[in-house]
């Protein structure tokens, strides 16, 4: 996907553009070499959605309280929004994009399965969350299982069907991961 991306000038909105001296800064979205310029006060959410094309990750609140925005920032969930572009030198950045990279990962499976969606908009940043919680402990206990999703909000109160996919991922194995 990422060779499909435009030069970062090409997909900038008019008058966003951001004051103050830029710089370069290199990582890896997705398995994929980046490098940018940006400026010190560019956020990933930014760099992701308006540079880079990878609009899976969400924007809603820009104030780090739903989870729509959640990526991996080596291998931990991090809001994208509270995240500075300068922050990601030389980091691993996996998007919703990156874990489904092979075909539905297993998590994303049984969010199909289960209904663990509705309107879909919190759906990116639950998946990111649940395969990071099992990538690091395949068999969360129920109250781990809420913390890992206690920064994700469902404004269509899908809790249930997402709570119904996360077990029905964890039966199925769905700690492996893929980007």
């Amino acid at each position: 996907m990422l060779d499909k991306i435009p030069h970062p000038s090409a997909s900038r909105v008019p008058g966003t553009e951001e004051a103050g001296p830029g710089f370069t800064v290199r990582f890896r979205v997705n398995g994929h070499p980046v490098s940018l310029e940006v400026t010190p006060t560019r956020r990933l959410l930014a760099l992701l959605r308006e540079d880079l094309g990878l609009t899976g990750t969400k924007r809603s609140c820009e104030l780090g309280r739903c989870g729509s925005c959640m990526v991996l920032l080596n291998g931990r969930p991090v809001n994208a929004c509270l995240t500075m572009a300068y922050q990601c030198e030389g980091a691993e950045i996996v998007t919703i994009e990156g874990i489904g990279a092979d075909g539905l990962h297993p998590v994303q499976r049984a969010f199909l399965e289960e209904g663990g969606f509705q309107c879909g908009y919190c759906t990116p940043g639950m998946v990111v969350s649940v395969v990071a919680l099992l990538a690091e402990n395949p068999q969360p206990a129920p109250e781990e299982i809420e913390e890992a999703l206690s920064g994700n909000l469902c404004r269509c109160t899908g809790y249930a069907a997402i709570i119904r996919a996360v077990n029905r991922a964890i039966e199925q194995g769905g700690g492996r991961h893929e980007n």
